[in-house]
């Protein structure tokens, strides 16, 4: 059985991979524990399974774990602690902005990508950075609110 050895949430991990072209949502979920990134539709539509690869975001579904060898893995575990949250998970919270919470694993780590590469983006930049992550609750503008609260956007 081969062994994918990948860097996730700052720490090398292995993972033996019986089908190397087993999506790596699965071996997160599965082999590592890490259960905030969640199956949606498997097509990579819906933005729940969103992840950091190299600080990118990818939908982990469509992923191969033989692609995912070497790189820099970060999951929404990665990101902060209970005690201290990432100040994106921290927006979110204090904008209540999730509300049944299967899609809040992407739309925080979409948002953590658009904050590393715009640290201030306008509302119409976050729209088209969080526009590939579904939600059926509509809670589209407090996800909004959240991710200006982190970029330091002081609403009128």
């Amino acid at each position: 059985m081969p062994t994918v050895t990948m860097i996730v949430n700052g720490a090398s991990r292995n993972i033996d991979a019986w089908d190397p072209d087993m999506p790596l949502l699965y071996a997160l979920r599965n082999d590592l524990g890490l259960h905030a990134a969640k199956f949606g539709c498997g097509l990579g539509q819906c933005g729940a399974c969103t992840v950091l690869i190299d600080g990118a975001p990818v939908r982990s579904c469509t992923v191969r774990v033989g692609d995912a060898g070497g790189r820099r893995v970060v999951t929404a575990e990665g990101l902060g602690t209970p005690d201290k949250p990432h100040p994106v998970q921290a927006a979110f919270i204090a904008e209540q902005a999730a509300q049944c919470g299967y899609c809040t694993n992407g739309m925080v780590m979409s948002s953590v990508a658009l904050l590393q590469r715009v640290p201030r983006p306008s509302r119409e930049q976050a729209q088209q950075a969080l526009a590939g992550n579904l939600c059926r609750c509509g809670s589209h503008d407090r996800v909004l609110r959240a991710v200006e609260r982190a970029a330091g956007v002081k609403r009128a």
